[in-house]
């Protein structure tokens, strides 16, 4: 894709369109993105006939036009950017998958993209140009203004993950020495404001905030009346340093709409937004699920050799615990020999097992996720735990229990495997429990590990418990 593939006034041109309008063509969206109509579109792109292309895509929201590019094959999407140039403006970026994104700003030259990061928020810009290469980074940078530069600059020397990448510098800030009338005058006047806000934020000479007010306050309240006694001062403060998780965590607990975010210094540096930890709590979910299973980002758009290569390192660890279940069977293979119908019923003790792991597993690696399991209700969780594992385990020993006594005529075997499925529930609620909040105390994401070894825990135990029962049992 060349210079002349993107042309910057349409780009600033979509950037203007109306909110009114982007309102009504979202109305179509459920028509537009359905199968029929992304086949249209492949089509006209393989035939070349971009005006075909454009003519359809030309309705779209710009929301729905990013979902487009995810649903069509990899090799279209450069194609589609070039038929629809200049309706690739800026919401558009903000909204594209982080790994189609970075396709595509592969082939845009830098000016192009300094253009779009000027317009985009510094949230959104800070998100579009880490995904750069240092050297695109550094190329794009030296095509922005000195402030837009400055100020990505410093967000980009934040941690990944953390409130001072989140953050906006679109903020408005005042010394709390004005009036409510000083205040209104001052936002009437200043052109350069951010056009989006749901709280003034007042400072102090030293640029610390010390309270806020809300629009609708600053709006019923006399002209005369001074900031300071219509300010809320109880606020919550987000540290430039806080992790993008404990930000949502703060935001959920307290309802916020919006929160200052200070500097080591205390000083007010920008401001985080529901609709940015809207995003974060939504990644963040995704993010834990996906990590219980070993499937990595779980993103459909990323790279086969990720994928390939994130999955296939849980698989190789599995295979290691799969061996060492197995090697507590080897223990038993005489029994098995003996009596075959062990082999029969051994697996349903340990699957039983792992499927009640995996329940408490969930529970807990949640409650860690959103702090409703800390130092100080461990123990009575653990004790819960156990109790819901005791109450399943002997409810499920019983049926499975007096099931197998009826159907295999043989009472001694319906009680080894019921006393095995209360053994190895109880297994099952304890490391379920005990592995997340032993990783997350040595500062190891519990999400990440916790069910691979939780696995182990319930295969071993199973078979080890069914047939060290039948053993001692005399049954083999």
């Amino acid at each position: 894709m060349t210079p002349e593939d993107f042309d910057h006034t349409l780009i600033e041109d979509a950037a203007e369109a109306p909110e009114a309008a982007r309102e009504s063509e979202s109305l179509d969206k459920e028509n537009r993105l359905k199968p029929d109509f992304v086949r249209r579109v492949q089509d006209a792109l393989e035939a070349g006939e971009t005006d075909a292309v454009y003519d359809m895509v030309e309705p779209l929201h710009p929301a729905d036009i990013a979902d487009l590019f995810e649903l069509i094959e990899e090799d279209e999407r450069l194609p589609l950017a070039r038929a629809i140039n200049d309706q690739m403006g800026v919401e558009v970026f903000a909204e594209l998958n982080d790994h189609v994104r970075e396709l595509l700003l592969e082939e845009i030259p830098a000016g192009i993209i300094a253009d779009i990061a000027e317009q985009l928020d510094t949230d959104d810009a800070v998100a579009m140009i880490e995904d750069l290469d240092e050297e695109d980074q550094k190329a794009v940078l030296a095509e922005m203004e000195p402030e837009d530069r400055a100020a990505i600059e410093t967000a980009l020397a934040y941690p990944e993950e953390t409130a001072g990448r989140l953050m906006s510098r679109d903020f408005v800030a005042v010394p709390e020495h004005m009036t409510v009338g000083d205040l209104i005058d001052f936002l009437r006047d200043d052109r350069e404001l951010s056009t989006e806000f749901w709280e003034v934020f007042i400072v102090d000479t030293r640029h610390h905030p010390v309270g806020t007010c809300l629009l609708s306050w600053i709006l019923r309240s006399p002209r005369t009346v001074p900031l300071s006694d219509v300010m809320k001062r109880d606020q919550t403060l987000i540290p430039v340093g806080m992790d993008q998780e404990e930000v949502a965590l703060r935001f959920q607990k307290y309802a916020l709409i919006s929160a200052a975010v200070v500097d080591e210094d205390g000083r007010l540096v920008g401001q985080i937004t529901v609709d940015d930890v809207v995003h974060i709590i939504q990644e963040e979910a995704s993010e834990d699920i996906l990590r219980l299973s070993g499937a990595g980002d779980g993103d459909i758009n990323e790279p086969i050799r990720l994928t390939v290569k994130t999955r296939l390192t849980w698989l190789v660890v599995n295979l290691g615990t799969a061996i060492v279940a197995s090697s507590v069977v080897g223990l038993f293979q005489g029994a098995i020999a003996h009596f075959a119908l062990l082999a029969v019923l051994m697996p349903i003790v340990s699957g039983m097992g792992g499927n009640a792991g995996t329940q408490t597993l969930a529970v807990v690696v949640r409650a860690l996720a959103t702090n409703q399991l800390t130092d100080s209700n461990t123990l009575r969780m653990i004790g819960r735990e156990l109790r819901i594992a005791m109450a399943n385990g002997l409810s499920l020993g019983l049926l499975i229990g007096g099931g197998t006594a009826l159907m295999f005529g043989n009472p001694l075997l319906g009680a080894v495997i019921g006393s095995a499925m209360v053994i190895n529930n109880l297994v099952a609620g304890l490391a379920g429990i005990l592995v997340p909040v032993a990783l997350d105390r040595a500062n190891v994401d519990p999400a990440v590990s916790s069910a691979v070894f939780v696995t182990m825990a319930t295969d071993v135990m199973g078979f080890f418990s069914f047939l060290g029962l039948a053993v001692l049992s005399g049954l083999a």
